[in-house]
């Protein structure tokens, strides 16, 4: 808009009942179009590493006519059409495709927590070992290992779960301080309606199994199968203190737990102890 059109605007709107005043007025209104015209357009401090407010204060700075008037129902978002070829952002669909997983920035789906706990060569068993045999399948892959076992009760360790948390390597068995152990005798399945005979199979089975966990309790804990043949007539509880006095275990965990992983061995170090050797690229 130049500034002789203004002036001709100007003057059509002015009433003509004084030529002096209108006159007047119009080099009144020439002298501020003009100033205004020649003044500098101010802008508000931007972000210098964000590439569209940039664009923009350099086109408000440069022809600022671009930035009024604007297209009436544009198909485009504001502004945009002022970039010599604007691009739109990625949907969020298309960002999650495009990217994977990592620590700082994912390049892949992030693995379960059982694989991550695996990879660090740590078994955590979170649900209760209902059956003997189940208790004694985990046992006895404890004992085929060669290197440490690094045993840490949370919450309860009940019945078999005691029996594991005492099984591991002399010295390295800890638990939280407001963790709870408990001795009991194994339970008879349920019988139903089965006949006699089977029922006293069945209790000739637990009573067997019972002296088993006596024998590994009393080796574990250095106390002799009497003390906890006598104990686990009922349910005996421990806390953690007890528990540490008993035998079940040696340490009681207070913020020290960055010791214990430092002295836990690295995953290619435990297999390479161990014995076990990796396929290369699998």
């Amino acid at each position: 808009m130049s500034t002789s059109f203004l002036q001709v605007q100007m003057a059509a709107s002015i009433p003509s009942t004084s030529h002096s005043l209108k006159n007047r007025n119009l080099r009144s209104v020439c002298c501020c179009m003009s100033s205004r015209s020649s003044a500098k357009i101010p802008t508000p401090h931007i972000n210098p590493k964000d590439p569209f407010l940039s664009k923009l204060a350099s086109v408000a700075a440069t022809s600022p006519e671009m930035l009024f008037n604007r297209p009436v129902n544009s198909g485009t978002p504001p502004y945009l059409d002022v970039f010599d070829s604007p691009t739109l952002m990625a949907s969020p669909a298309q960002v999650e495709r495009s990217v994977s997983y990592n620590e700082h920035r994912p390049t892949s789906p992030p693995p379960d927590l059982p694989s991550l706990l695996l990879h660090a060569r740590i078994v955590y068993i979170g649900m209760p070992v209902g059956m003997e045999s189940e208790g004694f399948a985990i046992y006895d892959a404890m004992m085929q290992l060669k290197n440490e076992i690094h045993t840490v009760g949370i919450g309860a360790a009940i019945g078999h779960a005691c029996l594991l948390l005492s099984a591991g390597t002399k010295g390295k068995r800890s638990m939280m301080p407001h963790t709870k152990a408990m001795i009991q005798q194994p339970r008879v399945p349920s019988s139903g309606l089965l006949p006699a005979s089977d029922v006293l199979i069945r209790a000739k089975e637990a009573v067997n199994n019972r002296d088993t966990l006596i024998k590994l309790l009393a080796k574990h804990t250095e106390k002799s199968e009497e003390t906890i043949a006598t104990l686990m007539r009922r349910p005996f509880y421990m806390d953690a203190t007890r528990a540490k006095e008993f035998g079940v275990v040696d340490k009681i965990l207070w913020g020290d737990q960055d010791t214990i992983m430092a002295d836990v061995n690295a995953p290619e170090e435990w297999d390479k102890k161990a014995g076990i050797k990796t396929l290369e690229g699998f």
